[in-house]
């Protein structure tokens, strides 16, 4: 027991998986004596039908699945949720939760396992009961008959979609900001609401809907209609996954060097053809050998990702940042119009220097936790046109720059071709 992973969690981490789990349980339990009354007719067929399609959509969808996991280490939406909101607008919560656990079970039994522990399947399925019973108590606010045939049972409908995605989404969202570098309530919105996810989580839930309609008005065994689209969501959902895997760094989930010189190349040609300008970053941890030296490369990895949030957070969403490998990092801003990029460069530069100046970076060492708060980088910087007509050319006088900044001491903005420190650069006299 002593060995299991789940005891090498941060201790917030484990608080708050041992809470959710804890709560899922004793819910359920609360929920069976009042479930009990409410089960329809035809519950055995209407659970029997769910699980037996999860169970089918998942077997027919097995390699896919398999292989969104082994390309993808992090959390992502298992498009079981049709199955398991449609149970939650036809069942009580009791029955809805067993459902659950029966879809799930088969997921750990044929997908996960061996490739997430068991403690992570068991919180997985902890937050989706929780979700269940959530919505499954706003929908019995209406007449089981009416759920689907009035206004009143369209809201419900919509409102316990609503409660399903805000229960699970945020319990998972909060244990992976919680393990992660970058902590705080700006870090958890920003992953919360990030796009895809939260796209495709409402995408299944409104075929769990649909699927709960069917079921409700002509009869349990409609489910099947739901499996081919759901099947083919499957194999799309792989493709995106896969393509965005090629382009990612795997340590920070920033560009990596070959997507990030495809995408810089074409803003540039667009900057090119608008007459307008971009600014361009390269950034150097300074010392970081060092910080592998004392701490090992996995601190080091907790590092670099810190590091990449920050950038990220210091940017607007257009602007393409990207790991070049080792500790550099690199920053287009296209779109800048101002003194040929160079203020808003510098702007930019000095807000990343002092945020990643500020970090504090928390992370196992296998002996406990470490702290990290001695982090500076360099950063070089060009602009377009003023310093290179190209890509090539901005990345080599960024470079320079950035390596005049760490001769004059590192924890250092230049800029240009006569790498020019931050504080020197000025905006152009505006002539009438």
């Amino acid at each position: 027991m002593a060995r299991w992973a789940v005891w090498t969690l941060p201790v917030p981490v484990l608080v708050v998986i041992l809470a959710v789990e804890l709560v899922a349980v004793v819910t359920l339990a609360a929920s069976i004596p009042s479930g009990i009354a409410l089960l329809p007719h035809n519950w055995a067929l209407v659970m029997g039908v769910l699980v037996g399609a999860g169970v089918i959509s998942t077997e027919a969808s097995l390699g896919v699945e398999r292989m969104r996991h082994r390309s993808d280490e992090t959390p992502h939406i298992d498009l079981s949720s049709v199955w398991t909101f449609a149970a939650a607008a036809l069942l009580p919560g009791a029955a809805a939760s067993v459902v659950v656990i029966g879809i799930y079970g088969h997921l750990y039994a044929r997908v996960w396992r061996g490739g997430i522990p068991p403690h992570r399947a068991i919180f997985s399925t902890a937050t989706v009961v929780l979700a269940v019973q959530a919505a499954s108590a706003v929908t019995s606010l209406v007449e089981p008959g009416a759920l689907f045939q009035s206004l009143p049972g369209l809201v419900a409908v919509v409102l316990a979609l609503l409660a399903y995605a805000a229960v699970n989404m945020v319990l998972v969202v909060a244990v992976i900001v919680l393990s992660g570098p970058s902590r705080g309530i700006a870090t958890f919105l920003q992953v919360l609401t990030r796009g895809d996810e939260a796209v495709l989580e409402f995408a299944t839930l409104s075929m769990g809907a649909l699927a709960a309609g069917a079921m409700g008005a002509l009869g349990p065994t409609y489910a099947v209609l739901v499996l081919p689209p759901l099947i083919v969501l499957h194999r799309t959902v792989l493709v995106r996954q896969l393509e965005e895997a090629a382009s990612l760094d795997g340590k920070t989930g920033l560009l990596n060097a070959a997507a990030w010189h495809v995408r810089a190349a074409r803003e540039l040609r667009r900057a090119e053809r608008a007459a307008g300008h971009a600014g361009l970053l390269v950034l150097d941890l300074d010392h970081f050998k060092l910080v592998n030296d004392r701490y090992g490369h996995l601190v080091g990895d907790h590092v670099l990702a810190a590091v990449a949030a920050a950038v990220r957070d210091e940017v607007r969403d257009e602007d393409l940042v990207g790991r070049f490998g080792g500790e550099e990092f690199v920053v287009l801003l296209p779109s800048t119009d101002a003194d040929d990029g160079r203020i808003a460069a510098v702007a930019v530069a000095e807000r990343i220097r002092g945020r990643v100046a500020g970090l504090r970076v928390e992370a196992p060492d296998g002996r406990g936790t470490v702290v990290v708060d001695d982090l500076t980088v360099s950063i070089g910087g060009a602009s377009y046109p003023g310093d290179g007509a190209d890509l090539g050319q901005l990345l080599e006088v960024a470079d320079t720059a950035m390596y005049a900044a760490k001769r004059a001491g590192r924890n250092a903005v230049r800029m240009g071709l006569h790498a020019v420190p931050s504080g020197a650069i000025r905006p152009a006299p505006r002539h009438p």
